[in-house]
């Protein structure tokens, strides 16, 4: 019988989804080697899904896959987080900017406005998970509202990178405080048209939080070179 496309699709998505976490919560932790039959167990599913989301997450820079001996956990590299954030604060600037520039209406930027509703929500119980999650959403939707596909693509493709770096600081940093300061800014600056203003002010923040993220992965040795 030949087989189902619809659910080894959907079985591969499941394998991204379960490596994911188990990678971001430590369970596989950096360095570390599996078989694909190793994982494949532990899923509960056949080698061929998880072989598709090794290469999957391969390509999104969480683990490096090997001829004949299973996939190896790559730890955080300073140097690739140092340059996915420069990338990241070009483009998700030029999206703020051209966000400005698209005359939103204040119901257009609802979703914008929740997620910063949702970071306040977090940070006033101190959770700081809840925060991350509404964080990501936040930079997720203001790329979207920039309106370039191309751009949108290439933050995706960098986005688990940073997760997970964020997932391992997340309890080591003080309360993210001047970060939502910093998103509220931006929201205002594009809800006024001004394309220059939402650029500088993310910029800014997105600078911040490379230094804070790079200082704890270094002060905690939390990375390789």
């Amino acid at each position: 019988m030949a087989p189902n496309p619809t659910k080894s699709k959907s079985n591969s998505a499941i394998a991204v989804e379960e490596l994911r976490k188990l990678i971001f919560s430590g369970e596989l932790p950096a360095g570390s080697d599996h078989l694909e039959s190793e994982l494949a167990m532990r899923l509960g599913m056949s080698r061929t899904p998880v072989r598709e989301a090794a290469l999957t997450l391969e390509g999104q820079g969480l683990l490096e896959v090997r001829a004949r001996k299973g996939v190896r956990i790559l730890p955080i590299s300073v140097r690739d987080m140092e340059e996915i954030y420069d990338v990241l604060t070009e483009l998700e600037s030029m999206a703020a900017a051209d966000a400005a520039g698209r005359g939103y209406s204040v119901k257009d930027l609802k979703t914008l406005e929740k997620t910063i509703e949702d970071m306040e929500t977090a940070l006033a119980a101190e959770d700081r998970d809840a925060w991350a999650e509404a964080d990501d959403r936040f930079h997720t939707e203001l790329v979207r509202l920039g309106g370039n596909s191309r751009v949108m693509a290439i933050v995706a493709r960098m986005a688990d990178q940073v997760r997970r770096a964020k997932s391992v600081t997340l309890h080591m940093r003080p309360l993210p405080l001047q970060s939502n300061k910093d998103h509220r800014d931006v929201v205002n600056a594009i809800r006024a048209g001004d394309a220059a203003r939402a650029r500088e002010i993310h910029a800014t923040h997105r600078a911040g939080a490379k230094d804070v993220l790079i200082n704890l992965l270094k002060q905690n040795r939390l990375h390789m070179l």
